[in-house]
């Protein structure tokens, strides 16, 4: 079974690893030699090229001179696994087999944008690792292996992407050798269960102290690296925070946004209902005890 693999973040490398692992049949690699907006951007060239792949560039999947190229490897299927660009029919028609994609969500659950950053702000304690037939819809199209993914409270954005890998690593050995014998699962997803998750704005990432001290260490873990952090407005600049804790304060008087500790690392600040200690952050300077945040 010839496969065309697509990729450019660093969940498509371990994938691409995997199956090289695997003594997968793949004939060609796409990918990218950078990305504006990927925080976890790969270039899967090195790796392609130490394992005696074809690698080909192409920031556009759809033009005529990719398809011409894919074309030309005759492969069975092409796998997408981390390609945050449209795919358009004549590539998701091109091979006998269709294209399989990835979402980490419990599809048709949480189908749309940042599936592995919403459930760590929304606070979630489980997603899902699933392998699908992608379609002209936005991952709607019939599933091949879908598998739990428990979150714990102390995971951040991290941790679930390390747990994501190595659940979608045990997958790949499972289906791989169903789609190379042409008996694989195909399972049409119930549409009427489906929502859609919309892309994150900058302004989802600011801290407000109005905010519950779990809203914010929510948000922090869920945004924390490889992505961009959330951040916190402060004398007219935005500040990173990577990790927070959640701290107790039953005192009902003092004002939410008021600094209460300093040690000259962290700060700890009241919230709506508490208080959060933030302890990785990128202040030149912390703000003193008794500032408002």
């Amino acid at each position: 079974m010839k496969i065309v693999f697509i990729g450019s973040i660093e969940f498509s490398e371990q994938m691409l690893k995997k199956l090289i692992a695997e003594k997968a049949e793949v004939v060609g690699v796409i990918t990218r030699e950078k990305s504006a907006f990927n925080a976890d951007f790969t270039d899967l060239k090195p790796l392609a090229d130490s394992a005696g792949i074809p690698c080909k560039y192409f920031p556009n999947v759809n033009s005529e001179e990719c398809i011409s190229w894919v074309k030309s490897l005759n492969p069975d299927i092409i796998f997408c696994f981390g390609w945050s660009y449209l795919i358009k029919k004549e590539l998701l028609e091109l091979t006998p087999m269709g294209v399989v994609g990835y979402h980490p969500s419990e599809l048709p659950k949480n189908r749309g944008r940042h599936p592995s950053i919403w459930p760590l702000i929304l606070g979630l304690d489980k997603t899902a690792s699933t392998f699908f037939f992608m379609d002209e819809g936005a991952d709607s199209g019939y599933i091949l292996s879908q598998k739990p993914v428990d979150i714990a409270f102390e995971d951040d954005a991290a941790d679930l992407y390390a747990k994501l890998i190595e659940v979608a690593k045990q997958q790949i050995e499972e289906y791989l050798p169903q789609l190379e014998s042409g008996d694989y699962p195909r399972i049409e997803q119930d549409h009427s269960k489906a929502n859609n998750w919309r892309k994150r704005g900058r302004a989802d990432g600011q801290i407000d102290f109005r905010m519950h001290s779990k809203t914010i260490y929510n948000l922090v873990r869920g945004l924390t690296r490889p992505y961009v952090g959330a951040h916190i407005f402060y004398n007219d600049e935005d500040v990173k925070v990577w990790k927070t804790e959640i701290v107790e304060n039953n005192e009902d008087n003092l004002e939410f946004g008021k600094v209460l500790a300093n040690d000259g690392k962290t700060i700890t600040v009241k919230t709506a209902d508490g208080a959060i200690k933030i302890v990785e952050h990128e202040f030149a300077e912390l703000p003193a005890i008794g500032t408002y945040l």
